[in-house]
């Protein structure tokens, strides 16, 4: 028995030195005082800076509530804008916490790069910007085409999957980053500029004539995009994972930056579990009982995110559809907070 005892000890100890040995992420953010968040070097509706510097999107707003969970305070937050090519070793040689950079979920990534995804915000698909001029009402014209596209994303096999499956031709024009390709593309330099849809309107909106381009009608790819984390800290996977799970739990439970004082009073199981008023599920996290809220308060819930930044009401003008919520005719979806 006393064997089993000691043994035990031992495996129990050893378990909690492992804990204590990953779970750095946090104390390091803390002990800075900053959270160091990848973005993207300036795609409008995502992460974009304007002319004082001043960081806004979808991507920045899940950094903003990372923050706004451990410090209660949303600018605790710098912002290091990264291109595609760079985004993964500032993640892996720790320059940034987390890499919020319409990034896609793929298995390569997941596996090979020593990072983890926690989640998708936003559910995309590749797809293709032409000059109205071309007369061009459909991707299946575009056999012989030149098309503009970004080293370092998946946009190029996707493409050549495409192509291939239509029995077409066509010619590659890579640039190093998404300006150089946009750029490229409006000088005439190839037909066809191709990229996940949401960029294809983020970007369309860098042309002279905005209007004088249309995204046609293909979706040619799957392309969860989400943030990214790195291996061997639970802890933080956790806690960015949670951020962007309370998110779309708080607007599905109808808690919103207007009502959230007023929500945190409910008798309801539902949501004095998210207030923390039961339970300490906050702690379990790292975090404090009021972490959700604080959350909401910074950010506000994901359709309120998603709608400032990206939605109809923007200057994108994007609707919802397959990000909607779960039970609103979309597949975006949180597991529940108990």
């Amino acid at each position: 028995m006393k064997r089993v005892s000691l043994v035990l000890t031992l495996a129990v100890t050893a378990g909690l030195s492992l804990q204590a040995a990953s779970a750095q992420t946090l104390k390091t953010v803390k002990d800075r005082g900053m959270l160091s968040c990848g973005v993207g070097q300036g795609l409008p509706g995502f992460s974009s800076p304007d002319d004082n510097g001043n960081w806004s999107g979808l991507d920045v707003d899940v950094c903003r509530a990372i923050a706004a969970a451990i410090f209660n305070d949303a600018s605790k937050v710098k912002f290091v804008p990264l291109s595609a090519k760079d985004r993964f070793t500032a993640l892996q040689s720790g320059e940034i916490d987390v890499l919020s950079r319409n990034t896609t979920w793929t298995v390569s990534r997941d596996t090979s790069l020593g990072a983890n995804f926690t989640g998708v915000t936003y559910y995309d698909g590749q797809g293709f910007l032409v000059k109205k001029s071309l007369k061009v009402n459909s991707a299946l014209e575009l056999n012989s085409a030149s098309v503009c596209v970004t080293t370092g994303t998946t946009t190029e096999q996707n493409l050549a999957d495409y192509f291939k499956g239509t029995n077409m031709k066509y010619e590659v024009i890579a640039f190093g980053t998404a300006d150089e390709t946009v750029k490229a593309y409006e000088t005439g330099r190839c037909d066809v500029f191709t990229s996940d849809v949401s960029q294809l309107y983020a970007e369309r909106l860098k042309l002279t004539n905005p209007a004088d381009h249309i995204v046609l009608p293909e979706v040619i790819s799957k392309e969860p995009l989400g943030p990214m984390v790195r291996h061997g800290d639970d802890q933080w996977f956790d806690i960015v994972k949670w951020t962007l799970f309370a998110m779309v739990d708080a607007e599905e439970l109808g808690v919103t930056q207007k009502n959230v004082g007023e929500m945190a009073k409910s008798d309801k199981p539902e949501l004095k579990r998210a207030f923390g008023t039961d339970g300490n599920l906050g702690e379990q996290l790292g975090l404090t009982k009021d972490w959700i809220s604080r959350i909401v308060r910074a950010v506000g819930n994901y359709g309120e995110s998603f709608e400032r930044n990206v939605g109809v009401g923007s200057r994108l003008g994007i609707a919802r559809g397959l990000n909607n919520l779960w039970n609103k005719g979309g597949i975006q979806y949180a597991p529940p907070i108990r």
